[in-house]
């Protein structure tokens, strides 16, 4: 049956890596109907996604693929398909609402198997989409015993994403590695300015010309894991802090959304703190 697939390869940059890689798919009688490369001269450091269709034999495909490239070659060969998400939100509906739409009518390829927010604010609004909303409250508990009930919550739908729509909570080191690159943020600011909370307020007693916003995964460091997608606006000084944060909500979830299409499509390869977006 033929399938569509695509191979992913990370390893230490060498000489005709690409010729092997695409060599090997010729062998199999694999159509590449897409590809791209980089290599970063910082830390010779190779990067691949091919997109792959025909007839496939996993097993003999890693075994070819493991024995031509060098020692310690990270590659993977993902079955395209439509990925599940679990939205996690507090009360602010612009980013929410967006991912909404764009499933709704088409512009996102995605499968939102549940929201779940702390606060019930945002009920009504999902289940109009047909979409289970789930109410974790975290009052009275710790974070730890309020993130491990989220956790377990999430877990019944086997996500492959999770995505925090303006969920504005921070979520404990267990939880963070409990879903490794798989947590996609999006900050109201143009990080690594502004982290933490109130980033209009700061971007306004800054005196800022711009203001942006940042998705990226998490990680145990406030606002610093691996950048995906940033995009700015241009102020000036008649914005006040909350004329800031009106305009800033349109780069939110534009931000948002183009992030999580990148994850959709497995475009990201997350390399130390960084990522290489393919």
């Amino acid at each position: 049956m033929i399938e569509n697939k695509i191979l992913l390869t990370e390893c230490s940059d060498d000489k005709g890596l690409v010729a092997k890689i695409t060599n090997i798919c010729y062998k199999h009688q694999l159509n590449i109907t897409h590809n791209s490369e980089f290599v970063d001269n910082g830390s010779k450091r190779f990067f691949m996604r091919t997109e792959l269709e025909g007839i496939f034999n996993d097993e003999m495909l890693n075994t070819e693929l493991n024995l031509a490239l060098p020692v310690g070659a990270k590659y993977s060969i993902i079955t395209r398909k439509t990925k599940r998400i679990v939205i996690l939100v507090t009360k602010e509906a612009h980013c929410l609402g967006d991912i909404l739409m764009k499933n709704y009518y088409g512009g996102l390829d995605v499968e939102i198997a549940a929201v779940i927010g702390n606060h019930d604010s945002l009920r009504e609004l999902v289940e109009r989409f047909d979409i289970p909303f789930h109410h974790v409250s975290h009052e009275n508990l710790t974070r730890e015993q309020h993130d491990q009930l989220l956790a377990e919550r999430i877990d019944q739908y086997q996500p492959d994403l999770i995505v925090l729509a303006k969920y504005m909570r921070v979520l404990n080191p267990k939880f963070v590695e409990r879903y490794p690159n798989r947590v996609i943020n999006i900050h109201h600011s143009f990080l690594p300015a502004f982290i933490g909370a109130k980033p209009y307020q700061q971007a306004y007693e800054r005196g800022v010309k711009i203001i942006g916003a940042t998705a990226h995964f998490i990680n145990n460091e406030l606002d610093q894991g691996p950048i995906i997608m940033q995009n700015v606006i241009n102020v000036d000084h008649t914005y006040d802090a909350k004329a800031m944060m009106r305009a800033g909500r349109d780069v939110e979830k534009s931000v948002l959304t183009r992030a999580l299409d990148l994850a959709l499509n497995d475009r990201i390869f997350v390399y130390e703190n960084k990522t290489v977006i393919l």
